[in-house]
């Protein structure tokens, strides 16, 4: 019975005869390491690799995408506008960076969610 590496380099030349390797978009190009991939966690680069391969981000980034816009909005607020909305931007904001905080103190700590 043939080992995973021996499985893994088969499907490779098996993809590489057929082709399939050679229509991919980043063929022959080197990598693109300057995107933070050294500095996720090992144990979770293939699996943020995979979301953005697909076009997702990681819950922590889409977080860190409302507090953006969230601030964005609250900077947009004209003087003489209600304070009770300010207030409960302010609030929403300061949810979402505790709940990011936590999310990400868990990852540092065990590397999983």
């Amino acid at each position: 019975m043939p080992t995973i590496d021996e499985q893994i380099a088969q499907s490779l030349c098996e993809s590489l005869a057929s082709g399939e390797l050679a229509t991919a978009a980043s063929w022959g190009k080197p990598l693109d390491l300057a995107d933070g991939y050294a500095q996720t966690p090992e144990e979770l680069r293939m699996a943020f690799k995979a979301l953005k391969d697909a076009g997702f981000v990681p819950p922590e980034v889409e977080t860190m995408q409302q507090i953006a816009a969230l601030r964005e909005q609250l900077a947009a607020l004209t003087e003489p506008t209600d304070p009770v909305e300010a207030d409960a931007l302010r609030r929403r904001i300061s949810e979402l960076q505790q709940h990011l905080s936590l999310r990400l103190e868990k990852l540092r700590t065990s590397a999983s969610l």
